[in-house]
């Protein structure tokens, strides 16, 4: 049902790179083949990740270091199957913007009622608990796809 999946948040450069990279470790495994990308409502576009973002996700075995941040445009929306946000704002601004979006973007925390707020420019541990919240969500949306 769900083959491209869009992970995305406002500056694509913290929470959607490590969820979009957890989500590809999830899925790694399954018969279906999975498309799975990230961007950002507000992108800073060409910016690598941030710094403890990358580390959090090295000590996971994944390598995120690579990754440039992308903006959300109209044909990505339109393509996606599935578009998971950080927060509910972010599902209003999608859905605003695309209307046709409808129906298809959720909150990766949706399973669970919880937003993942925004780690940007603050200490590693608002980043370790942004990744638990990021990892809880991709867990819940695996069993559910």
């Amino acid at each position: 049902m769900f083959e491209n999946i869009l992970v995305v948040c406002i500056g694509n450069i913290c929470r959607s790179p490590m969820a979009e990279a957890l989500l590809k470790d999830a899925l790694k495994n399954q018969d279906k083949k999975y498309t799975i990308s990230s961007a950002g409502i507000g992108a800073l576009v060409g910016h690598k990740p941030d710094n403890i973002a990358c580390e959090l996700m090295l000590e996971k075995g994944l390598d995120i270091s690579d990754y440039r941040a992308t903006q959300l445009n109209q044909d990505m929306i339109h393509k996606a199957d599935l578009i998971l946000v950080m927060e509910s704002v972010h599902k209003e601004q999608i859905e605003l913007k695309q209307p046709s979006a409808k129906g298809k973007v959720f909150r990766l925390g949706h399973w669970g009622s919880f937003d993942i707020a925004d780690p940007y420019r603050q200490e590693r541990k608002v980043f370790e608990k942004a990744v638990r919240l990021i990892e809880k969500g991709v867990k819940d949306w695996v069993n559910k796809i």
